[in-house]
């Protein structure tokens, strides 16, 4: 491969065959990358941080005292005279200070990365300073650390960001991650809103098992995990016993401002090759059927598709029909309900499907059938042997999920995790997946727990944690149902679903 020349002199091969270090369409993105990623919202937070740009250094003054002990514990992480890439370097600045041998800087703002040029001029030929998408870009140079300061908030999609990242690793590379701490958000949201910090857009905020998750789903491995900075501004003698007393105890270091994780790449292995059944449960779903089928990614060995309709009134099974006779390429079957409750349609899928691996979709599409391949692909590689989606780890669309839902799902999540043993942040996120022979070990233990959950996800959770399951949860953007409205009722489904965290209770902790 010919390097191309930097503004600065420097070469730097970093996949110049497919790279686009604008961030354009024409960059080459993962196969897994879902195809919904909103570009106007993606063009808003470019907007954001060109418009920040003039205005960053003075909110760093502000805060002068922060930026100094995130340094400070970023140095004890990586040595001067590394080579290091920063990916969401902003300004610049943070690479400047860890005076590294040789390094790169990249950012989604072109402004920042202007304004990072300027300020670096007397050091043109040690730091180089690109524009580029970290959810886009193709890295093909190895680094001795890999710098993501503060950027995992603002991605849409960290899972593939993370994948991209493997490009410039090597197996001595560190990944050094920094993110807040979700217990500070309505302290840090205040200061935004008082413009005393530097403000974010829809930020997502993330606990430690959500890294460690992606971090899997991504192939690499937790080298270490530190919490510090319990006091943020400097008030004498107070802000040094804080921060380097206090912030160290058990106990309260979990209340600690920051979060610094370091990864290390892991091998790769090849996923193994599995057909797949995608199980659609619906009921008045019509305006949304046609979508599931042209939407649906192709991924695995072969798929078959197996509506089942719950009494519908709005003509769903003509319209599911229909479709299945448009695409006659398609493996799809109908099946009609008997009983009632989507458990009990899924189970009545499950019955009849052929295939090694088995998917749960809602109907609505609230979750994208665009992100089916990452479950397919976490199962395949054998990374657990459950995977659960969560919508709780990026901001939702506006009308994606009520405030009274969001408080259900986070107590569900905490009396699951508990529970089950196993850290869960959404229970009731309706995409499963799982392989067939082990829903046959479930099934077979049915009668331990009885027919107890006509929603099916507390069904299939607590089986797979009775048949010691791995579960995985695979972060996913929540959207606005776009037809129908929801067959969940808040309070009276609300109850059914504790007395089914109390029936588990005595089942599994008794």
């Amino acid at each position: 491969m010919e390097a191309k020349p930097t503004s600065t002199g420097v070469t730097y091969p970093l996949g110049e065959a497919k790279t686009d270090w604008s961030g354009s369409d024409k960059a080459d993105a993962s196969a897994f990358r879902p195809k919904d990623v909103d570009a106007v919202a993606k063009a808003r937070l470019r907007a954001h941080y060109d418009a920040l740009a003039p205005r960053r250094n003075g909110f760093r003054r502000l805060n002068s005292y922060y930026h100094g002990e995130l340094l400070r514990s970023l140095r004890n992480l990586i040595p001067v005279g590394k080579k290091i890439l920063e990916m969401g370097c902003g300004d610049g600045l943070l690479l400047r200070s860890l005076e590294p041998r040789q390094g790169v800087g990249v950012d989604l703002s072109e402004e920042m990365v202007k304004r990072a040029r300027t300020l670096s001029e007397t050091e043109a030929g040690r730091l180089d300073f690109r524009v580029g998408d970290a959810e886009v870009l193709v890295l093909e140079e190895a680094f001795e650390a890999v710098v993501c300061s503060d950027l995992l908030g603002d991605l849409f999609d960290i899972q593939q960001a993370l994948e991209n990242l493997r490009g410039a690793c090597d197996a001595e590379t560190r990944v050094v991650l920094h993110y807040h701490n979700v217990f500070w958000e309505p302290v840090v949201k205040l200061a935004q809103k008082m413009r005393l910090k530097s403000p974010q857009l829809n930020h997502n905020w993330m606990s430690r098992n959500d890294i460690e998750n992606l971090l899997t789903l991504a192939d690499f491995g937790l080298v270490s995990f530190e919490r510090k900075i319990l006091l943020p501004v400097y008030i004498p003698l107070l802000s040094a016993f804080c921060n380097r007393v206090l912030a160290n105890l058990p106990g309260l270091r979990a209340f600690c401002l920051v979060n610094y994780i370091v990864a290390r790449k892991l091998e790769r292995s090849v996923p193994t090759a599995y057909s797949s059944t995608i199980v659609i449960p619906c009921r008045n779903e019509k305006g949304t059927i046609r979508a599931a089928v042209e939407r649906l990614p192709e991924f695995g060995t072969a798929q078959e598709i197996i509506f089942v309709d719950g009494h519908s009134s709005d003509g769903t099974p003509e319209e599911i029909r229909k479709v299945a006779a448009e695409f006659p390429g398609k493996d799809i079957r109908f099946f009609a309900q008997e009983g009632k409750g989507k458990g009990d349609a899924v189970r009545l899928a499950f019955q009849h499907a052929t295939k090694d691996i088995l998917i749960i979709l809602d109907a609505d599409l609230t979750v994208p059938p665009e992100d089916l391949p990452k479950f397919h692909r976490a199962l395949a590689a054998h990374k657990a042997e459950f995977i659960n989606g969560s919508r709780l780890v990026y901001p939702m669309e506006k009308e994606a999920m009520r405030f009274l839902n969001i408080l259900g799902n986070q107590f569900f999540s905490f009396a699951l995790t508990w529970l089950l043993n196993q850290p869960l942040k959404d229970t009731l996120c309706g995409t499963k997946v799982l392989f067939r022979k082990d829903y046959e070990k479930i099934k077979a233990g049915r009668a331990y727990f009885g027919d107890f959950d006509p929603f099916g996800d507390f069904d299939l959770l607590f089986g797979a944690v009775r048949q010691n399951l791995k579960i995985l949860e695979v972060p996913v953007r929540y959207r606005d149902r776009t037809y129908g409205t929801t067959n969940i009722s808040r309070f009276r489904h609300g109850f059914l679903l504790l007395k089914m965290v109390v029936f588990g209770f005595f089942k599994l902790k008794w």
